[in-house]
């Protein structure tokens, strides 16, 4: 493709924000999150090795953060154990839903292209429905749920972002967008409905066929996020007051709203779940599709040396 190197560049530095978080212990990381919360009202929940589950006795609002790293990529192992996550949310009765990263400057590099790439097809296959079941899962929950979005948020992780009813992002020079018509694709269909319902449809039409990143304020500017937060600590509590926001209304009145809101988006993909996958699974094996995934992961290994 003529442009192609243009791709390659824009892709890779999406990447490069992105990494910079394997800098960054592990250790380091929890102990900044857990700076957010009073120790005393904190309680760990049930951890997996890619998602930990921390419940405020206080509040009883459950935060997930997610610490697949270098990028959080939302492969099949990462999309079951968050929604395995988000069912443990509900069981516990959690009056609310923080959805985050441990990963510093880096929320989710969003879906895995290493499963795209010359892909085994029952794998890729397999990878897509879980995407599909953990964002009807996110999409539908009947507890108020917020992003926290600490840092790079691409692709899959706008789209995670955008499921949820609220989004907090923090100041930086990270980026927020849908980016898969930089690797040849055309988003699918509740993908785009994400972003419309979010956004409107004019700004929806811009951004999508653009592949636009935006950064906090410009997010801020066209709808895209609600509120940008100085530093993790500022973004837990401003998730927080938005749950809490809700504490006048009767939990059942405010959860059958959204979901009589939702309905059209989720009983769409449910009932073309099959169709939304077979489509998807052409489009990546287009030769164009994967000239581009092959040449960006090429150049990515290549920088990793």
């Amino acid at each position: 493709m003529a442009n192609s190197k243009q791709v390659e560049s824009s892709l890779m530095s999406m990447i490069r924000m992105a990494t910079r978080s394997m800098s960054v212990s592990d250790s380091a990381a929890a102990a900044a999150a857990a700076s957010s919360s009073s120790a005393a009202n904190l309680s760990k929940d049930e951890s997996h090795s890619l998602v930990d589950v921390s419940y405020d006795q206080q509040t009883g609002i459950s935060t997930l953060r997610m610490r697949s790293a270098p990028v959080n990529s939302l492969s099949v192992d990462m999309c079951r154990a968050l929604k395995a996550a988000l069912d443990r949310v509900m069981v516990k009765g959690s009056t609310g839903l923080i959805l985050t990263s441990s990963l510093a400057r880096l929320f989710s590099a969003g879906f895995d292209l290493k499963a795209m790439h010359e892909p085994d097809v029952e794998h890729l296959r397999e990878s897509w429905h879980a995407l599909q079941d953990l964002w009807l899962s996110l999409y539908a929950m009947r507890i108020p749920t917020v992003a926290a979005i600490n840092g790079a948020c691409p692709g899959g992780g706008c789209l995670l972002a955008l499921a949820c009813d609220y989004r907090v992002m923090l100041s930086g020079e990270h980026t927020i967008g849908v980016v898969g018509a930089k690797l040849g694709l055309a988003t699918p269909k509740w993908f785009n409905d994400s972003m419309i319902a979010v956004v409107g449809y004019r700004q929806a039409e811009l951004a999508l066929m653009r592949a636009t990143l935006f950064k906090p304020e410009e997010a801020l500017r066209i709808g895209l996020i609600d509120e940008i937060a100085s530093d993790e600590a500022d973004a837990l509590l401003r998730c927080t007051r938005y749950i809490k926001s809700y504490d006048h209304i009767l939990p059942e009145a405010r959860a059958d709203m959204k979901l009589t809101l939702r309905r059209p988006a989720i009983e769409w993909l449910e009932s073309n779940r099959q169709l939304d996958t077979e489509s998807f699974i052409k489009s990546v094996q287009r030769p164009y599709v994967q000239k581009i995934i092959g040449d960006f992961l090429r150049s990515r290994r290549r920088s990793a040396l």
